[in-house]
């Protein structure tokens, strides 16, 4: 079988991509350092596929533990590379602490890939490289505008290491620029879980739903959107995960176009924050009682995606709407509900 390493693979979307990968008869390996996720994951992870995935828990930022591992797995035949923090306001707050994580991680991984002879990263890029976009939907060509964030800023000069590192060497990269990924597996055993107090907006839609938060709060009424609320494109996390597997797949069997290939995923469509509201209230018969706060500091007005090169190329394409993903969350949290009360 071939050997997949996930990097982040205990996080919210690195845990469903191990999922695909194994149910698709991938080996994955797993590296976390379970900052913002938790060990019993693996068991859900096993529960759901009937194997479970190897793991080792430790820093991709410590360069001698990163090489010993890869000396040690030096079989593997792709990489997905998650591990980042990934808050835009956290990131406004503690610039240098996401520049050294989400950077230094990134080098020591192609360092790694290097000095053993693997071939093929797949990169968590996001659509906050595209800045505030002047105009939509952003398509892969889309120019890529000053970052609004310095989580959005990392993503930018990831993306150039990666480059750069590829034209340097034998390496191929696919960067998998997605939007908003929402939602939570079919069987409720994952999905997403931040520890502490959310920084996206459908955890703490369901944590206020649930009664664990007491009222959501909405960041920013006066936007020059339809409803004065900010626009983004949400994307179900199993659709994404689904992606990548496909990602992966191409390289693998060497069907990628070039050596740096570049992929928007999202689904094409633009939601405000009162219309995921809408959805969830409409989805689940839960009201939700929220307020209109300043706006956030790093967030952009709107986005959503041309995906057209994406379903073309990859045969991929964006399936669950947006009242499934809202739907599937609130499941989730009721499972983390009678979980914790048992």
């Amino acid at each position: 079988m071939q050997k997949i390493l996930v990097t982040g693979g205990t996080g919210y979307i690195g845990s469903h991509t191990v999922v695909e990968l194994q149910q698709k008869g991938f080996d994955v390996i797993i590296v976390d350092n379970l900052s913002n996720s938790q060990i019993e994951v693996l068991e859900h992870i096993t529960a759901i596929t009937g194997k479970k995935p190897l793991f080792e828990q430790f820093d991709l930022t410590n360069s001698p533990k990163t090489s010993d591992f890869f000396q040690r797995h030096n079989d593997i035949d792709a990489i997905i590379h998650f591990a980042a923090f990934k808050a835009v306001g956290e990131s406004v707050d503690k610039p240098l602490m996401y520049y050294r994580n989400n950077l230094i991680s990134l080098i020591n991984i192609l360092q790694g890939m290097i000095d053993n002879n693997i071939g093929n990263i797949v990169f968590s890029s996001s659509c906050t490289v595209y800045g505030q976009p002047e105009q939509l939907p952003v398509s892969e060509n889309s120019p890529i505008l000053p970052a609004m964030s310095p989580y959005g800023n990392t993503k930018q000069i990831a993306e150039e290491i990666i480059r750069d590192a590829i034209n340097s060497s034998k390496l191929s990269g696919i960067l998998l620029r997605y939007f908003n990924p929402i939602g939570a597996h079919e069987s409720a055993m994952i999905g997403e879980l931040p520890l502490g107090v959310p920084n996206n907006l459908m955890p703490f839609i369901t944590q206020t739903a649930i009664g664990i938060r007491n009222q959501l709060k909405i960041f920013g009424g006066d936007y020059p959107t339809r409803d004065g609320t900010a626009i983004r494109d949400y994307i179900h996390v199993v659709d994404l995960a689904k992606a990548h597997v496909v990602a992966v797949d191409r390289m693998l069997n060497n069907g990628n176009g070039k050596s740096v290939e570049i992929f928007n995923l999202g689904t094409g469509n633009g939601y405000s924050v009162l219309e995921v509201i809408n959805s969830f209230e409409k989805s689940t018969g839960v009201k939700l009682s929220y307020v209109v706060v300043d706006r956030r500091p790093g967030d952009i007005t709107e986005i959503w995606a041309d995906t057209e090169f994406a379903n073309r190329e990859l045969g991929w394409k964006a399936e669950k709407g947006i009242d499934e993903m809202t739907l599937s969350a609130w499941n989730w949290e009721l499972a983390l509900d009678a979980r914790k009360r048992k």
